[in-house]
């Protein structure tokens, strides 16, 4: 009895752990693989950079965004791949499994925690950037685009093809594809036409066996998993195909600095609102709100809806900007209006600048006016810039299932929080993570609960996480149902499916368990 005790034991700490064999890393066999899988129609050799190489550093922080871990000199970092062709990210994958190396994916860099180019054990990073290619079929009204092409460069080549046509996607130029769609990434048409994963009509992902798939041979169940459950826990996206949606010529924006309680619900789903808590800078540090919108329709159209609807917004006609749709783009990012539309394309190249930490709440009830004025007062301890972006919801995400893709936060909910603090100097690290961790708890009153949900693509290490070389299911479950809610069952079953022994792994990846 005792033996048979011992052994169930043991079977219920696998189950519960799934904790996976690290092989030891074969470094001198992956970069000769790499080397003798090559395509001569397409060599790999241009697209490998090694600590040998001058530019190596160089290519490491050029999408490195966040300095808290920006390290050239990481000796774990095994090679960039800069893959130039789909066959070199199909070598990378197969040499990497092959030889027990760790695959970290980079498209645009916008990891806020850098798990696309960072571990604590040895690893390659295959780089997407110039995997780039766009078409544009207008008469179709779709669009197809690769991992490495930015969302700048996307919105450039739709409104060369039409001045109608729009992507539904997020606010920040330098984003890549790959990433941003496949972890459900959102921007200003979410309540007209919801988040990006919603439009896409078909993908190719390599799979850990370094075939390139398309939605036909991968199966519904794999391409559910992509759209809103993060790419990289499942194989490298190569692509995307979209479909692409409708815009007037005339877009009206604003950006108003008042005071303004929360409510308005019922505002059409042709209107954005965003509302940005933030400290304002002089001798008398307060907190004051921003509020950025776009409206799809005419400034005379917004003004009798704001008047009507929202007529303590104090909005004047001087306010507001009409503009095109690619024209938004550039507001959105935060240029004066009026910038060229060619900043959409520049790439920056330069080591990241400043610190940053970022988290995320969901929120589906009001905030009361105590909670508020808790939230300030804690945000005014901060010694930097901190803001809060309230991105409202309603409109057709009320509409759309959560199950209906990976991505689940829908119905129920009245805005998203995104929470951001920037430093530059290095010492004062250790002071705003702790009042990052302050103001989440402060808030934790007033937003969802069991469980506290979170924003995919808001990385964040701190809802939970596992080492880099394994994967704890029992922690799994804790991140996973932050970022996924009621679709991590399903998740970890497509992951047990796909990649049961779990090459795709990173310190937040699906657990490839059969979920009971």
């Amino acid at each position: 009895m005792k033996v048979v005790f011992v052994m169930f034991l043991a079977l219920l700490v696998s189950v519960s752990s799934q904790a996976v064999v690290v092989q030891k890393p074969k470094i001198g066999n992956f970069l000769r693989c790499l080397r003798d899988r090559s395509n001569p129609k397409s060599p790999i050799t241009e697209a490998i950079f090694t600590p040998q190489n001058t530019t190596f550093a160089s290519s490491y922080v050029s999408y490195t965004k966040n300095k808290r871990y920006s390290n050239p000199n990481d000796t774990n970092l095994i090679a960039i791949v800069a893959a130039k062709h789909e066959s070199h990210v199909q070598t990378t994958v197969v040499c990497a499994k092959s030889n027990a190396i760790q695959l970290r994916i980079r498209s645009g860099g916008h990891d806020y925690e850098s798990l696309s180019y960072t571990s604590s054990l040895p690893f390659a990073v295959l780089d997407m950037n110039n995997l780039r290619s766009i078409t544009i079929d207008v008469s179709r009204k779709k669009a197809k685009v690769q991992a490495g092409a930015t969302l700048g460069e996307l919105y450039t080549k739709i409104s060369e093809a039409s001045k109608t046509l729009a992507f539904a996607a997020g606010v920040c130029p330098t984003l890549g594809a790959g990433g941003h769609i496949s972890g459900g990434g959102y921007g200003n048409l979410i309540r007209k036409y919801g988040v990006s994963v919603d439009h896409v009509v078909d993908a190719q992902l390599v799979d850990v066996n370094g075939k390139i798939l398309n939605r036909a041979s991968m199966g519904e169940d794999l391409f559910w998993a992509i759209r809103g459950g993060g790419g990289a826990s499942f194989g490298v996206i190569l692509s995307w195909t979209i479909n692409l949606v409708e815009v007037p010529k005339i877009i009206t924006v604003f950006n108003v600095n008042k005071t303004l309680g929360q409510g308005a619900t019922d505002l059409p789903k042709e209107l954005f609102l965003r509302a940005m808590p933030q400290i304002t800078q002089g001798a008398n540090k307060t907190i004051a709100v921003n509020f950025i919108a776009q409206f799809l329709g005419s400034s005379k159209k917004l003004m009798g809806i704001i008047n009507k609807k929202l007529p303590e917004l104090g909005l004047k006609r001087e306010d507001c900007y009409e503009m095109s749709w690619l024209n938004t783009t550039t507001f959105w990012a935060d240029y004066p209006v009026g910038t060229p539309t060619s900043v959409l394309l520049e790439r920056p190249s330069n080591p990241p600048g400043a610190f940053f930490k970022s988290k995320s709440d969901y929120v589906k009830k009001p905030i009361s006016k105590e909670g508020m004025e808790k939230l300030w007062k804690t945000m005014l301890k901060f010694k930097n810039h901190v803001f809060m972006q309230w991105n409202p919801y309603g409109g057709v995400m009320d509409k759309i299932p959560a199950n209906a893709t990976a991505f689940p936060h829908r119905k129920g909910n009245l805005f998203k929080i995104q929470y951001f603090a920037l430093w530059i100097d290095a010492n004062a690290t250790k002071a705003n993570l702790g009042l990052m961790k302050e103001l989440y708890g402060v808030a934790e009153p007033y937003v969802s609960s069991k469980p506290r949900e979170a924003f995919l693509n808001y990385r964040d290490m701190d809802v939970g996480s596992n080492p880099s070389g394994s994967t704890n299911v029992g922690e799994g479950k804790i991140y996973g149902s932050k970022y996924f809610v009621g679709n991590l069952k399903r998740l970890m079953n497509v992951k047990a499916k796909y990649d049961p022994d779990n090459f795709f792994r990173y310190e937040q990846s699906i657990p490839p368990l059969l979920a009971k």
